[in-house]
């Protein structure tokens, strides 16, 4: 395919997309693409361009980002496609190409199933024109191979899994929500991986997500680039400004429900009532570079706290620790799932390991955790206080260095991940983000809230 085709052809010509793209209702999208790739606007697209990228004119030339914080429902997945479709068929990249090597057009998300959602659409695109259908070699449910030397792959978001490869094009798809408790994968190491692999093709990263918190890579580049004059372009607007034809209904239904919330999913405002709990920085001075677990040692004290689980997806988690020249020492983490019982039965024998044989749990099941572990001659009492004060009591222990926790990535990144919410009432509650775990992070927090280490700091409601 040619390059002389343009974005604005791709979205008008009705031998294309101008049947689908063409509309009244695509005018904003239509302007803001046109924009991203340095095409002239007229007088009614630069109004869309000032409004949705805060810029008094346009750009001359191409921008190498795109990022679009935009509410749900507002077209982001549908014209990411499009963009990918663009990037996939109309640029020629063979000149750059080693013999073998292919230019990727790289679908990430948070999980798999997530980024087949924007592979569906463009492969319904490609389906839809017998043109493009005839440049595929190959096709199955996460890759499309073409004719021209280009594959278009679906990727989980990870930094190790992105390395290795030519990408001509990046769709960062829900890039707000990437954060995850299950590895150590942070957005911008994901997305810091995949620059260099999009170099030697001039490849274009567009991220895009309804946003959520004033947090993370969305939140920085916004913060950074939103009406500046830069080649990464951010572009903001609500729901029904990219898609008029979302039903005014919807969204008022949703601000009646609840104000915050929706403001971040249908008018693309980053929230004020959620923050970071603990900065990760904070996280990453108080682990120790290794071990992952410190052996037991004769004459030393140790205490545990459990967080019990009934199964399914959250962990069964333990934390063992000491203290040790006033600083709290987490020698051990361990999480489980599987039979509740069985894994009771081999935390009983660590513990026993460790000479302990009471030990601290939070408020989950009621007498169970107590009872089973009495099976085993281990004492575990609940905590007198809930999940949100542990965490309220943990942060200045590690804001003042007085923990050590192990290299756990699990364990780092539910800490780090950690959020403070601000109920209307004024309430403050903190808890893992949606979607999220963390189980290892509160047995972390009821062993340092629950030693003398952590009982001697001022509750943080009173601080002044």
């Amino acid at each position: 395919m040619s390059e002389a085709v343009t974005i604005r052809d791709l979205m008008t010509d009705p031998e294309l997309f101008g049947g689908q793209f063409g509309g009244e209702s695509f005018t904003a999208w239509r302007s803001l693409l046109a924009g991203f790739y340095g095409l002239p606007l007229s007088d009614g697209e630069l109004t869309h361009w000032q409004d949705l990228t805060a810029r008094e004119s346009a750009s001359e030339s191409a921008h190498n980002e795109l990022w679009l914080v935009v509410g749900r429902r507002g077209g982001k997945t549908q014209n990411a496609a499009l963009l990918a479709v663009y990037e996939a068929f109309f640029r020629d990249h063979r000149d750059k190409l080693s013999p073998g090597e292919v230019a990727t057009v790289m679908l990430l998300a948070a999980d798999r199933k997530q980024a087949r959602s924007v592979f569906r659409y463009i492969s319904g695109l490609i389906d839809s024109s017998p043109m493009l259908r005839a440049l595929v070699v190959r096709q199955d449910k996460e890759s499309i191979e073409l004719s021209n030397r280009t594959a278009i792959e679906v990727h989980t978001a990870s930094f190790r899994a992105t390395r290795g490869y030519s990408v001509s094009c990046c769709i960062a798809d829900e890039v707000a929500f990437w954060r995850s408790d299950d590895s150590a994968n942070p957005d911008f190491e994901i997305l810091n991986a995949i620059r260099p692999a999009m170099a030697t093709l001039d490849g274009k990263l567009v991220a895009l997500s309804s946003p959520y918190s004033r947090r993370g890579a969305l939140w920085d580049a916004y913060r950074r680039y939103y009406g500046t004059d830069s080649s990464i372009l951010v572009a903001q607007a609500p729901s029904r400004t990219m898609n008029p034809a979302l039903p005014a209904r919807v969204v008022d239904e949703a601000y009646a429900r609840d104000p915050e919330a929706a403001a971040a999913e249908y008018g693309a405002q980053f929230r004020s009532d959620i923050e970071a709990f603990i900065q990760r920085e904070v996280v990453e001075a108080a682990t120790r570079p290794q071990p992952l677990e410190l052996p037991y040692q004769s004459g030393i004290q140790y205490q545990a706290f459990v967080d019990p689980a009934g199964g399914g997806a959250d962990e069964f988690t333990l934390a063992i620790g000491h203290i040790e020249d006033q600083i709290l020492v987490v020698d051990v983490v361990r999480g489980r799932t599987g039979k509740p019982s069985a894994i009771v039965e081999e935390y009983a024998a660590l513990l026993a390991s460790y000479g302990i044989d009471k030990a601290t749990s939070d408020r989950y099941g009621g007498t169970w955790p107590a009872d089973e572990f009495a099976r085993h001659r281990i004492t575990v009492e609940q905590s007198a206080k809930p999940k949100s004060d542990l965490y309220k009591d943990t942060l200045p222990v590690l804001n003042s260095g007085r923990a050590e926790i192990p290299p756990d990535d699990k364990l780092i990144t539910q800490l780090a991940s950690l959020e403070r919410r601000t109920a209307r009432g004024g309430r403050e509650s903190i808890d893992h983000p949606p979607g999220g775990h963390d189980d290892r992070a509160n047995a972390v927090a009821g062993l340092i809230a629950n030693t003398a280490i952590g009982r001697r700091y001022v509750p943080i409601e009173d601080w002044i």
